[in-house]
């Protein structure tokens, strides 16, 4: 399609804007995360003396790093509208997000909308596609713990068995609060049709909006992080040993994203910032652990059953704009997600100082040895 005259400056302005967040993506990403690197390493005594301050420190800066990423889609104007309950009365508590999948900008969004949700960040878990090792971000992921899964049937038994080993050694040795995972198992463009086809032979409900989840990894979390009672005690432990290591995960939290007219944002737009303002609209359910059956087939039906839910949450929203009330409530309630401008100033201020001193550092050291 031709640009027309009166078009021309505009979109020149997209162009060179785009190109001016691209670099200054590029200049983040140098300085910063080489100095999250360096940080750890120099940090590595104080693991071996004090493990869980420094898992604390690495959290921190885990989270300094997920808030640029947040603000770059900020400052383009891609914001957040919260509905349903409020996750920040149980951020200190355990739990397990599960989110539907659309695109590779919902990750995005959830780094931005869970910045000001207390530790949440810095004690979180995420479970990605193990294309993303591959990332400028793959290293700081490996660093944290984050689990990064292949997928497809031929892998599929042999990835649960790792998770179920990554859990054991990571998540509560780095003192792990929260797990995001995306059930679905891949974007929605790409799993729609064979979710559809899957769903008609087994006689499930059709679905547009969300697929039918994978149980999988959902069950091997639930197995390996539920505390579970025994004789009236916990086991492998008496109850004073376990309120001083872990209650164990309590809340499942049912999270729905979704893009007015159902056009998601991807990572590509959220750092070139070529797409007009956009809200992202998210919606949070909480389930306490002890509403979630454990048994398999169980577990299934009880995925199934949010998913289902899931498609009527996104079914009203586009046609209405809006989350329908929550039960017994005349009128849904949403909550706008703001971050501050001077802490984002200050994170970024810290890594280009940390890009800046580090470069000395090494360059001094270099220098010294050749």
């Amino acid at each position: 399609m031709a640009v027309t005259v009166e078009e021309a400056p505009w979109l020149g302005w997209i162009v060179a804007k785009a190109l001016m967040r691209f670099a200054f993506m590029v200049a983040n990403n140098l300085v910063a995360i080489p100095s999250y690197i360096c940080y750890v390493i120099i940090l590595q005594p104080l693991r071996v003396l004090d493990s869980k301050r420094f898992w604390y420190i690495e959290g921190l800066m885990y989270k300094w790093l997920l808030g640029m990423v947040a603000s770059w889609g900020w400052y383009a104007g891609y914001t957040v509208m919260e509905w349903g309950e409020d996750i920040k009365a149980i951020a200190k508590d355990e739990a397990v997000m599960l989110v539907n999948h659309q695109a590779t900008g919902d990750v995005c969004t959830l780094m931005m909308c869970l910045q000001d949700k207390g530790p949440v960040v810095a004690q979180m878990m995420w479970l990605m596609d193990h294309i993303f090792k591959y990332t400028n971000f793959g290293i700081v992921s490996l660093i944290h713990g984050d689990f990064f899964i292949r997928q497809g049937r031929a892998y599929r038994d042999q990835q649960l068995l790792v998770l179920k080993k990554h859990l054991e050694h990571n998540y509560r040795s780095r003192d792990r609060k929260w797990i995001v995972l995306f059930p679905e198992g891949g974007f929605l463009r790409k799993r729609r049709e064979t979710s559809q086809a899957f769903a008609k032979k087994n006689n499930l409900p059709f679905l547009t909006h969300v697929t039918l989840p994978r149980f999988g990894a959902t069950n091997i979390i639930l197995k390996a992080l539920v505390a579970r009672q025994e004789n009236g005690s916990p086991a492998g432990g008496d109850a004073r040993g376990l309120e001083c290591k872990s209650r164990g995960l309590q809340w499942i939290i049912d999270t729905t994203i979704a893009y007015p007219k159902a056009e998601p944002i991807d990572i590509q737009t959220w750092i070139l910032g070529y797409r007009k303002p956009t809200v992202t609209h998210v919606h949070y359910r909480i389930f306490p652990i002890g509403d979630v059956p454990l048994e398999t087939e169980d577990l299934t039906s009880w995925l199934y059953q949010r998913f289902i839910e899931k498609e009527d949450l996104l079914s009203h929203f586009y046609k209405t704009g809006a989350f329908p009330p929550p039960q017994g409530q005349k009128e849904a309630v949403c909550r706008e997600m703001t971050l501050s401008n001077m802490w984002i100033f200050l994170i970024q201020s810290f890594a280009f100082l940390s890009g800046y001193l580090w470069y000395h550092i090494i360059q001094y050291f270099y220098h010294c040895l050749f």
